[in-house]
């Protein structure tokens, strides 16, 4: 039997990693989110666990970009897919696609099927990681040792929600849509200004201070380690609460509205932050649509915009030469 991964609602504390990685997946149009941080603090754990949780999508059988039958209606031909008319659907969890850090543009982007042709002659496109990504979650480990163009790539995909290839008289457009999550520990080396403002949200963690919660953490840990599928099953009914929850609010995201007092208060924020151009604006309002959605209400209030700009500002906002993020 496969070995459960750690649940996400049995992490101790975290608090706003934990809601920085639920709004990247409420809303991948924030961009994804990037988590700074020591080693040993739970980033990769959080991550793997939050996939788990969210719910199914139907998906069109044996395509290799993951679409839905609307998108497969609307790409199939582009693409060269063949299938049954109406195709065959299925119910397919969640992808999480992990992003080495020696990957090259072509493992990315996708490139030449070089078996294709040789064998028929035939100029074939062989899909890359940003296609295998699509509707799900692409986790990039240690993002700041990324070559940056490759970083480029995937933030531009992320911004735009399709990836467009062009290379050896190929051209090809594909969806790739994906709640980008980034981790790094800075200790390692920062990203560039440019790179770290294309991310929609920011959060820096550490590990806990408390000694109780240090021995929780070291109790469920151990817990885990003894018998993943019990402690799992302990855990599961909190996720099934949590994984609803996400649920909906993803279908109420789309009618959550902010009003033009609190797009005045945006704006307010970010020229007293000091932030250079919109995005951090743009940014803060998705943000904030996400956690009224989150909170079950389909109108943007203050606290809304209070919690969006401690994850959306703080990378954005100029510091002085040695000062960290959120200093």
């Amino acid at each position: 039997m496969e070995r459960p991964v750690y649940p996400f609602t049995a992490i101790v504390g975290q608090d706003q990693m934990r809601l920085g990685l639920v709004l990247a997946v409420i809303c991948p149009e924030l961009s994804g989110i990037l988590i700074r941080g020591e080693k040993g603090t739970a980033k990769s754990t959080a991550v793997r666990g939050l996939a788990a949780l969210l719910p199914e999508r139907d998906e069109v059988v044996g395509n290799p970009y993951h679409l839905s039958p609307d998108e497969f209606a609307a790409y199939a031909d582009q693409l060269g897919l063949e299938s049954a008319a109406p195709p065959a659907v299925e119910r397919r969890r969640v992808q999480i696609v992990e992003l080495p850090v020696g990957a090259t543009e072509d493992r990315v982007t996708g490139s030449l099927d070089i078996q294709a042709a040789l064998r028929q002659g035939a100029r074939r496109f062989e899909p890359g990681l940003l296609a295998a990504a699509h509707r799900g979650i692409l986790y990039v480990d240690e993002v700041n040792l990324l070559d940056n163009h490759v970083v480029d790539l995937l933030l531009d995909s992320a911004a735009m929600g399709v990836s467009t290839v062009e290379r050896e008289g190929l051209s090809v457009t594909h969806p790739a849509r994906f709640s980008l999550v980034g981790t790094m520990n800075p200790e390692e080396g920062e990203l560039r200004p440019q790179l770290l403002d294309r991310f929609g949200l920011c959060v820096t963690v550490a590990g806990e201070t408390d000694p109780a919660a240090r021995v929780e953490v070291i109790r469920r840990r151990l817990a885990y380690e003894d018998d993943p599928v019990a402690f799992a099953a302990a855990w599961r009914e909190a996720g099934d609460e949590l994984a609803a929850r996400i649920d909906r609010a993803i279908g109420l995201l789309p009618e959550v509205r902010a009003g033009d007092d609190a797009l005045g208060r945006v704006a307010s924020i970010c020229i007293e932050a000091g932030v250079d151009g919109h995005r951090a604006d743009i940014m803060m309002v998705r943000a904030a649509r996400a956690l009224a959605a989150w909170d079950g209400r389909a109108r943007v209030g203050a606290d809304d915009l209070d919690r969006a700009g401690r994850l959306v500002l703080p990378h954005r906002m100029r510091r002085r030469p040695l000062e960290g993020i959120g200093s």
